[in-house]
Formats: C-alpha cells, sequence, structure tokens
C-alpha cells in the first residue's frame, strides 16, 4: 500500500509529506521510502496562525478559516507528492493536521485540537484520508501524544541496550524503545519552541529561528536565568506527560526573563538553547538510555547538538538518518504508518507510552473519490519495523 504521511509541528512554519511504500511481512511492517518533501505555510497563513494561538484569543470565524485554509495547502501538497513521488497511485493519505491547542492540566489531557480539514484533501486527491489521529487515545485515558512512539518501538526493537529516539520540534519528546522494562514517552520541554520566540521577538519578527545557532554562538549562557527556567514544575513531572505552547510561549518567557533586561539577545538564546540541551540530557539520562537516535529540525542546530553532545556525555548520539528515516521527514513517515495501522483495523498506540486505558485504533476515515474500500484486516499486529535499504 502506498500511503502519504502528512505533518505540520509545533513550529508551524512548514507542511512536511513523506510517501511511503507500506507492507505486513508475517510480523514485520516493511517501510519502503518513496520520498519526501516540505513546503512552508504562505507568510499571511502563518501569521494567522501565530496570532490565533495561545495565549491569544481568537474566535470561531477564525477558527473555521484556519480549518478550511490549513486543510487546503495540506491538501494541494498531498496531490504534488501522489503526482511526483506515487506516480499517481497512492491509497491512502495520513493527515495529522496542525495541533492549534492541547488541553492538558494537572498532567491530565482532556483534549486536542488539530485543524486542517481532510475533505479538502480527499477532494483534491480522490483517495481517502485518515485524520483526527490523537482523539481516540486521548477519550481512553492517554495523553495523545507522543504518537509515534509506537513507530520508534517497533523500529527500534532489537537494537542493543536501552535506545531512545528524540524528536527535536517545537517540543521536545522522546521514546524509551526497549530494555528489561516497558517502553515509554514522554514530552522533554521545549525543543525549539522558546528559542523560536525568542529570536522571533528580539529581531522584530525578521527572523523565525535560530539559523546554524548563530546567534547562540555568539552568546553566553546566563546561569542565573537558566536556573529560574529549570525550575519550571513540568520537568519534575512524571511520565506520561506532555505539554505544548500553550505553557512554553513568549509570554512565558517574558516573564522569566523579569529581572534580566539588560541581557544581550545572544545570551538569551544562548541560554535557551542550553535550556533544551540539558532538558533533554536529563530525561535521557532518568531512563538509563545507551543511545539517542535524534530527529525533527532542532538537528539542524549544531550549536544545539553540541551542547546536547556535551550533556549526553559519553552516551553516543546519531542522527535517524544513520537508521534509514530521514530526519527531516521521520513524524511524516510515522503518521503514513498510523494511517496504515488504522485502515488495517491496528491499534496505532503503545499504552505504556501514552499512559491509555487500553491501545486503539486512531483517527476518523473521510472516503476518497470512489468511496472508502477498506483492505482486509491484519490478523496480527506487527512487532517490529524494518525500513528497506537500512
Amino acid at each position: 500500500m502506498r500511503v502519504i504521511g502528512l505533518m505540520s509541528g509545533t513550529s508551524y512554519d512548514a507542511v512536511d509529506a513523506a510517501a511511503a511504500e507500506l507492507s505486513l511481512d508475517a510480523g514485520t511492517l516493511v517501510l519502503t521510502p518513496l520520498g519526501m518533501v516540505s513546503a512552508p505555510y504562505p507568510g499571511e497563513l502563518r501569521a494567522a496562525l501565530a496570532a490565533a494561538l495561545p495565549p491569544a484569543t481568537t474566535s470561531m470565524k477564525e477558527v473555521c478559516r484556519l480549518d478550511t485554509r490549513i486543510g487546503q495547502v495540506f491538501a494541494s501538497l498531498a496531490v504534488w507528492v501522489d503526482a511526483e513521488l506515487c506516480d499517481g497511485r497512492a491509497d491512502l493519505i495520513a493527515s495529522h493536521g496542525q495541533t492549534v491547542y492541547h488541553w492538558s492540566e494537572d498532567g491530565t489531557v482532556y483534549g486536542t485540537l488539530q485543524l486542517g480539514e481532510p475533505a479538502w484533501i480527499a477532494e483534491a486527491t480522490g483517495r481517502p484520508v485518515v485524520s483526527d489521529l490523537r482523539a481516540r487515545d486521548v477519550a481512553a485515558g492517554g495523553q495523545g501524544a507522543p504518537l509515534v512512539s509506537i513507530v520508534d518501538v517497533l523500529w527500534l526493537r532489537g537494537r542493543p541496550g536501552v535506545p531512545v529516539a528524540l524528536n527535536l520540534g517545537g517540543i521536545a519528546n522522546i521514546t524509551v524503545a526497549a530494555g528489561t522494562g516497558p517502553p515509554a514517552a514522554f514530552d522533554t520541554g521545549p525543543g525549539n519552541a522558546l528559542i523560536d520566540a525568542a529570536v522571533h521577538h528580539v529581531t522584530g519578527g525578521r527572523l523565525g529561528y535560530d539559523e546554524d545557532g548563530a546567534l547562540a554562538a555568539r552568546g553566553r549562557v546566563d546561569e542565573a536565568l537558566l536556573r529560574r527556567l529549570l525550575d519550571d514544575p513540568y520537568y519534575a513531572q512524571p511520565p506520561p506527560k506532555t505539554t505544548g505552547k500553550e505553557l512554553f510561549h513568549l509570554p512565558y518567557l517574558r516573564a522569566a526573563l523579569a529581572g534580566h533586561d539588560a541581557l544581550p539577545a545572544e545570551d538569551v538564546v544562548a541560554t535557551l538553547t542550553l535550556l533544551t540541551a540539558r532538558t533533554v540530557a536529563d530525561a535521557v539520562r532518568s531512563v538509563r538510555a545507551s543511545e539517542v537516535v535524534a530527529s525533527g529540525g532542532g538537528t539542524r542546530n549544531p550549536v544545539l547538538m553540541a551542547m546536547l553532545r556535551t550533556e549526553l556525555g559519553g552516551i553516543p548520539l546519531r542522527g535517524s538518518d544513520e537508521l534509514g528515516l530521514p530526519s527531516a521527514a521521520k513524524e511524516a513517515y510515522a503518521f503514513a504508518v498510523l494511517g496504515f495501522l488504522t485502515v488495517h483495523g491496528l491499534a496505532g498506540t503503545v499504552t505504556a507510552c501514552t499512559g491509555a486505558r487500553h491501545p486503539s485504533v486512531l483517527g476518523s476515515l473521510t472516503p476518497g473519490r470512489h468511496g472508502l474500500r477498506l483492505p482486509e484486516p491484519a490478523a496480527t499486529a506487527p512487532v517490529r519495523l524494518r525500513v528497506y535499504g537500512s
């Protein structure tokens, strides 16, 4: 089955798409990458999205507009990927959409909202669409995240020691894929979220992120500010736990900077970069990891990666590319896998990772142009994932 995975993360700067050939071979799910592409959101749409996200207020009118426009952007990219990477023969599209709110209080997730109306994707491509993938796990008492944990567990199973998959997006998360105990997964804290917020603020919106870590490289870490940031109660919460830009946003940063107004912008960015590296490393050490396999936009920041290597000490750090999954599109491939599992009637969650009461078949299905023709349900769930060619 040829599946297109669509994803936009908490940095909401672009939509990533990955096409894969997926098949079940006994207990192994075989993934053959067909290619990937990333398309930035139109500037006016990204600005409208930023203006509507917490802690800002918005209206149902604007939510409706965003739902439609995001769905149309996803649809346009899916049409291109189907034609160029799937030879016009995609069987299914799995769309994560754009997370705009993750309702979490005192460690419990009560709801989650992703925009990007799937009907636009189904209409434009003619293909069936799996969407709204997080809500079922939340309804089952889970965190609704990190949903890629099932892919990480299947993918890294069999590697020696305790391998940990790390995603450095707007929010950083890890999956403990193996070891003597059950798997686990949780958000460690801000990945790029606070760094991006600071850069956007200090440059008056001219820059959206710290390209190549240039600002952090010129700055010096302010230990007092770092200690203040590390005092956030989130880091001490036990997993499973999730967070988002509902917590780690610009007003949060401004509050933390009170009394540190004289700090140069470069020092602020350097301190936030080390905050990400240290909180990730603390989480990795807490699970006694033997290696870290990293992916996500943060891996393109050499200063962040250098700080992370230092903080990890002797724990090896490698990119997911080394194991066959491109770092820039690993999450898009993961959501393609989740869509595949859904249409085959297979659960897409690991309860030890999300905290749900039971595993769930995820998402909602929007029929394609020729109705909804599901494959025969799979007799057994896969126990491992093999990336063809890795």
